[in-house]
């Protein structure tokens, strides 16, 4: 089940707030400020800035 739009719109990046935004396969969700990615783990956002994988780190595998 795919997160809900209404979720998505008042979700914030923990780190500075800002803006993110779904990725492509659609099981992290992205702040290209903080260059991280937030998980989704069982259709659950993991917004928590220890949990969140950077995506320099993300493009290297």
């Amino acid at each position: 089940m795919p997160i809900k739009k209404e979720l998505l719109d008042i979700l914030c990046c923990p780190k500075c707030k800002g803006d993110i935004y779904l990725n492509k396969t659609e099981d992290g969700l992205i702040c290209e400020k903080c260059r991280l990615i937030y998980p989704i783990k069982e259709d659950i956002p993991v917004m928590l800035v220890e949990e969140a994988i950077s995506l320099d780190t993300e493009n290297t595998r």
